[in-house]
């Protein structure tokens, strides 16, 4: 199920990211999330710190790793099991698109990131 968001949504989601904000999420939600939503946001977030990615990709993760962050979205993240569902929806959706700039180096450091974490 891809989630492909309103540009009122991208905007609403845009503005709950920043990397503190993502840090925070990854060190509390690591183990509910689970290893594959977190090492799916990892990846966004460091496509996101490439300087060759296009900005239109960059404005996908942004919106996409926002609406991770949001504790209250359309399933919140407290519901056991479906809570992080919709967020790996949102995930899984922004990584179709932004695809063609993983890098394997961007693989490798997100999947140790995401070993460091569990």
């Amino acid at each position: 199920m891809a989630h492909n968001f309103s540009n009122e949504e991208l905007k609403k989601y845009q503005s709950e990211f920043s990397e503190s904000k993502f840090w925070d999420k990854m060190k509390k939600a690591a183990k509910s999330a689970g290893k594959k939503v977190i090492e799916m946001a990892l990846l966004l977030f460091y496509v996101l710190q490439s300087p060759d990615v296009p900005i239109a990709q960059k404005t996908i993760i942004i919106g996409a790793l926002g609406y991770l962050i949001l504790p209250v979205d359309l399933i919140p993240d407290f519901i056991p099991i479906l809570g992080f569902t919709n967020d790996a929806a949102a995930l899984a959706a922004a990584l179709k698109t932004i695809n063609s700039s993983i890098t394997p180096e961007i693989e490798a450091k997100a999947k140790a990131k995401a070993d460091e974490l569990f």
